[in-house]
């Protein structure tokens, strides 16, 4: 479990300067957990509860994993455009601090809007949700591929190697010298792709499945250049859930292959076939970097799970498979109890 982080005691007058307090107010602040990158705050104030976050220059995990706090720009910026693109799909940005690297949006309510992750791990797994994630990610990749104008925008290619291609892919090759190629063939191809706007942190923690569909969160990783990277992001994790919940690997496994099919028969700015090779090759490196990157999945603990993720990840790299959904059926084999 991650640790309740202390709350800044700079928060009051960010909402104060933001103009969300009434005068002389004093919110109540309640820090939140789950997040390793940012302080992230509830504020109960007069005009009802918001939520502040404030980038971290170091990261909350055992190893030392420094990243630029000018990451707040790249995903005010996103949750600005997605906002625009979606109404809906991300929560509304009140107010900003760019000096403060901070920013305040709305809070919402977990009971209307529960974290994704948390349905998956207490059997709430239906295939509807996994398909509602995959058609608004992929509407948000073909509406900004179609945004060359934004790669500018969002060249934020070394914040994104700091918070992820290094921590995963160069960080896991480390461990694993006789894989380092293909990893680091990996983050190569990933620098070198540039076809739309990643989010770059497509977990099911980073979802709230409310009442008008998914709503996407913490995109500090957010970056101009390869959507394959989101999509394999989002599908390892459902990947992962098997080790932890194996009693429920057939519907994980549904899951994973209605999330990649429904995106892939909305890819239109590229053939599919190119992005779901490169998606097969991510994978390959995600699940190994989940075990032995620099920011392993908390709930897979016991040795011989990872094992098991370890072993066929390496197997993967070493012979990538034909498309997503032999990887799934391969996976189940391995999980289904």
């Amino acid at each position: 479990m991650t640790a309740t982080p202390a709350i800044d005691p700079a928060f009051p007058a960010l909402l104060d300067r933001l103009g969300l307090l009434a005068p002389g107010e004093t919110p109540r602040l309640e820090a939140l957990t789950g997040g390793v990158s940012s302080l992230i705050v509830r504020a109960d104030t007069a005009r009802g509860p918001v939520c502040i976050k404030k980038a971290l220059a170091k990261l909350r995990v055992a190893s030392d994993w420094h990243a630029p706090v000018e990451r707040s720009l790249a995903e005010l910026a996103w949750l600005k455009l997605i906002g625009e693109i979606i109404p809906g799909a991300v929560p509304r940005v009140l107010g900003e601090d760019r000096v403060a690297m901070a920013f305040a949006m709305e809070f919402l309510d977990p009971v209307s809007h529960p974290v994704w992750k948390s349905q998956l791990r207490d059997g709430i797994i239906e295939p509807a949700t996994a398909r509602a994630v995959a058609e608004r990610l992929v509407r948000i990749h073909a509406a900004t591929a179609a945004r060359r104008e934004l790669a500018s925008q969002f060249a934020h290619y070394e914040q994104f190697y700091a918070l992820r291609l290094e921590s995963y892919f160069a960080a896991t090759a480390q461990r694993h010298p006789d894989r380092a190629q293909a990893l680091h063939a990996l983050i190569a191809g990933v620098r070198d792709t540039k076809l739309a706007l990643m989010h770059g942190d497509v977990s099911p923690k980073n979802i709230l499945i409310g009442p008008r569909g998914p709503v996407f969160l913490d995109a500090e990783c957010a970056c101009w250049g390869d959507p394959a990277f989101d999509l394999a992001f989002c599908a390892n994790h459902l990947l992962l859930k098997c080790v932890w919940r194996p009693q429920w690997t057939a519907r994980y496994a549904e899951c994973f292959g209605v999330l990649t099919q429904t995106y892939l028969d909305g890819v239109n700015w590229e053939p599919r076939a190119l992005l779901e090779a490169r998606a097969c090759a991510l994978l390959a490196g995600m699940l190994l970097a989940r075990i032995d990157g620099r920011s392993p999945v908390e709930y897979i603990t016991e040795e011989a799970g990872k094992a098991e993720v370890r072993g066929y990840a390496r197997s993967l790299l070493a012979a990538p498979a034909g498309s997503l959904a032999a990887i799934g059926s391969q996976w189940t084999g391995l999980w289904k109890k």
